[in-house]
């Protein structure tokens, strides 16, 4: 019998993006990536990003994080479900800790995340530095530039997307900048071809984003291992710093994604901060039968 068996777990989601919410802490058990596929595959808990919480071993630390998408990979880092799991630390009865100030300090693949609570239900991460070298990101061959970079897709002489920037925020991103609205652009085709090019050997989050003025960026995001998502906080952070480099933006701007609008701010510090809403959608337990498959 998996150890998931009867579990509580929060269904959660961060401007659409669908989270689940586990909590191991005080115990050794551990997430397989079968079982990351088992409990994406049932509708009651579904989601874009699994959120798993273990104890920390770093002094100060609130909670380690580990991260899973729909097909069991791992993820470096998920902005929107970081938010969510600050709300379950913060407010849920069963999973609530003393959180003094309204902030937490979380550990995850990428390094440590400070969170900070600015209303209810909103909250405001610090994702750290952008990793911007091309071998940090990382990419197959080196690009001293890595603004744009030399992809595309479609007829050599008229291509449908090309020359994306390529960001890390503890997982790669590649960031198209369109003219037109990205909703016209077919990414639920386009966003697995690119996903696993082999530029990204790690694979690749896929951006199409419209930048309508120097404070606003319009996001449409194919998530690497999860899909097309309503919202994905780190593409929202790698489009900011993509469009800052290129001077389309200042370092500073809203990013409006299909499920609402995210605050991403580029500071002196080099650190990219996301503020944005949570919700909580119900809590629920793993059924038995659940696990069944997973071997």
């Amino acid at each position: 019998m998996s150890p998931l068996a009867h579990r509580r777990f929060l269904k959660m989601n961060g401007l659409g993006n669908e989270i689940v919410v586990l909590d191991l802490r005080g115990c050794a058990d551990r997430v397989r990536p079968d079982e990351a596929r088992a409990i994406a595959a049932d509708p009651r808990s579904h989601f874009d990003q699994l959120m798993v919480l273990h104890d920390s071993s770093v002094p100060g630390v609130d909670a380690a994080l580990r991260i899973y998408n729909t097909d069991g990979s791992e993820a470096g880092a998920c902005g929107n479900g970081t938010r969510c799991v600050a709300w379950a630390m913060m407010d849920d009865p069963v999973m609530a800790r003393p959180a003094p100030e309204g902030r937490l300090l979380l550990e995850g693949r990428g390094g440590l995340l400070r969170v900070e609570r600015v209303s209810a239900t909103d909250f405001t991460v610090d994702m750290g530095a952008p990793r911007l070298r091309w071998d940090e990101i990382p990419l197959a061959e080196p690009f001293p530039d890595t603004r744009r970079i030399e992809l595309q897709i479609g007829p050599i002489d008229d291509p449908v997307l090309h020359s994306p920037g390529a960001v890390s925020m503890g997982n790669p991103h590649a960031v198209f900048f369109v003219e037109r609205d990205p909703e016209t652009y077919d990414l639920g085709r386009i966003g697995p071809l690119l996903e696993a090019h082999p530029i990204f050997p790690d694979r690749a989050n896929i951006s199409i984003a419209q930048v309508r003025d120097r404070g606003r960026i319009v996001l449409r995001v194919w998530e690497r291992g999860a899909g097309l998502t309503r919202a994905c906080g780190t593409a929202a952070c790698a489009a900011l710093v993509a469009a800052a480099r290129l001077r389309l933006t200042g370092r500073e701007a809203v990013v409006s994604l299909p499920g609402g609008d995210l605050g991403i701010a580029w500071g002196g510090d080099d650190h990219v901060r996301m503020t944005g809403p949570t919700e909580l959608e119900w809590e629920g337990t793993f059924a038995l039968d659940l696990f069944a498959g997973a071997a």
